[in-house]
Formats: structure tokens, sequence, C-alpha cells
């Protein structure tokens, strides 16, 4: 195995967060003693729990991860590390930016310069919705790349809104490739694998789980130059994408909305707390 493949087995290791591997490639940044490296030097060097190190060293030295990856090759999926040089620069300077990237469609689209997150409710109102309608149309056809996460509501609109402009659209995952979630956007899911780029961190056959979200939004955050909170509650996944995007230093703009609505409040104290305020699409070309 060269290092890339190792680096890849390593992600497939239950056990294996990105602190424990943050961890193993500070001990052997080359990856050579990957396998040589006995159980007790095993225990020494990762402070994990002994449940988890046993499953660790189980998948470390029992899975076949070159035939894993043939497999997702088989569907078009392919992998990036970051031990490869187009892995995207804007994702690279983030404090804890994946090991691993897993792809299906235009990888270009991680180069292009103008890059917008856009994020909000699983349940948006229609003044949402027409919002969305109304500001990204512009930009799109300025050539940005729209960003979000393939969750029903605003992601999916946001999706759906570039593709029927004839843009271009990342969807970022919290699962696998393999095992899209929520179900009911399988079909958009498609759709940008076929026309943008689908990607995720996740292994392909893992199932999304809760905590993985938070993950997947600190890489929507980071793969964009701005992120646009379009309907958001007060205690929301958005606000974590928005406080994601200000500790990478990036822009983060949001839409106002009627101070009665549970669904704007949390976009309109992003305001108050210094938000860009989004009006139209100008609001947002000027900052790039």
């Amino acid at each position: 195995m060269n290092r890339k493949e190792k680096l890849i087995h390593l992600h497939h290791c239950r056990g294996a967060g990105w602190k424990t591997i943050q961890t193993i490639m500070a001990y052997n940044p080359s990856l050579s003693s990957l396998f040589t490296t006995t159980n007790t030097e095993w225990a020494e060097i990762l402070p994990i729990p002994s449940n988890k190190l046993n499953l660790f060293l189980k998948d470390l030295h029992s899975l076949n991860t070159i035939k894993k990856v043939k497999q997702y090759e088989y569907n078009q999926i392919k992998c990036l590390t970051m031990f490869d040089e187009d892995y995207p620069f804007l994702l690279r300077q983030i404090f804890d930016p994946p090991w691993v990237l897993y792809f299906k469609g235009d990888k270009q689209l991680l180069e292009k310069k103008s890059t917008l997150g856009v994020v909000g409710t699983r349940k948006p109102t229609w003044y949402g919705l027409e919002a969305l309608k109304t500001i990204l149309p512009p930009l799109v056809q300025k050539n940005f790349v729209i960003i979000s996460g393939v969750a029903a509501g605003i992601d999916a609109a946001a999706h759906k809104v570039t593709l029927d402009e004839g843009g271009n659209t990342i969807g970022v995952l919290g699962g696998g490739l393999l095992q899209i979630y929520p179900k009911s956007n399988i079909p958009l899911a498609r759709e940008i694998s076929n026309k943008g780029l689908l990607l995720s961190e996740t292994p392909p056959a893992m199932r999304a789980e809760p905590w993985m979200f938070p993950l997947r939004n600190r890489i929507i955050s980071g793969l964009s130059k701005g992120v646009f909170v379009v309907e958001a509650k007060e205690k929301s996944g958005s606000l974590i994408t928005a406080q994601a995007a200000l500790e990478h230093g990036r822009e983060v703009f949001a839409l106002p909305g009627n101070v009665s609505s549970p669904e704007s409040l949390g976009a309109n104290q992003l305001i108050q707390d210094g938000a860009k305020l989004v009006l139209s699409s100008l609001q947002i070309e000027e900052e790039f």
C-alpha cells in the first residue's frame, strides 16, 4: 500500500476519528509503520478507551480497503486525501480539514473561486423559498458555485434553483455516498452527481447518524468563501454552519425575516450580531 491507500484504510477503521488520525500522523507522518506497530505500542500512542482501541485494531488488520475502493470506483466514487495536490485549497485552511473526501461528479468545481454556502431550515416558509428564487439566479448566472447539504427544505431548494438555472452546485452529505439521506432526496442527489459534485467525508457505505451533520456543516463552510443563511430557528444546525464560517474567517450573510416567524429568529439574530443583511444578490456580489 502507498501512503494515500494507507490513509484511506485508516479512515475506514472504527475508532479512528479525526483526532485519532491526527495523533497517528504526528507519530508516523509517512504511515510506514502502520501495520508493524504492536498492540502495546498502539495502546501507548492512542488515548482512546480500550473497547474503541480493540475495534480499531481489529479493522486495521482485517479490512480489505483496496477491494472497497474498487467497489467505490465501480459506482463512480473516487477518493481525495490530504496528501493530494488537488485537495481543495480553502478546505485545507480550516482547523480540522477532512483527511479523506469521497466524491462523485465534477471535481473541478472544487477549484472555482466564487463559492457560496447556502443553508437554512428543513421547514422553510413560502417567503424563504421565494427569496431563494429571487437571490440565487443572478449569482448562478455569474458562475457562483452554490454549496449546500442535500437536506430537506432550504438545502434542497438551493440545489434545485441552481440546477434549474443550469448552474454549478456541490452537495455535501452527512452520511456516505451509497447511503443517501433523506431518501426523499435520492433523485436530487443523483442529479447533483450527474451535473455537479456530490461529496462526503464519511466512507460511502456508512449510514448518516446525527453526530455527522455538524461535521458536514464545517465542510460546507470550509469550501465556501461566504455562507448565506436563509431561514433558521433560534437553535438551528444552520447557525452551527454560520459559526463555523466565522471561525474559518469567511463572510456570513443572512436573509432578514418576519419578527413573528420562528423560522426567521436565527437569521435575524445573526444580522444583529453582525452578519451582512441580504435583500438581493448585490449584497453578496459586493463582498466577492
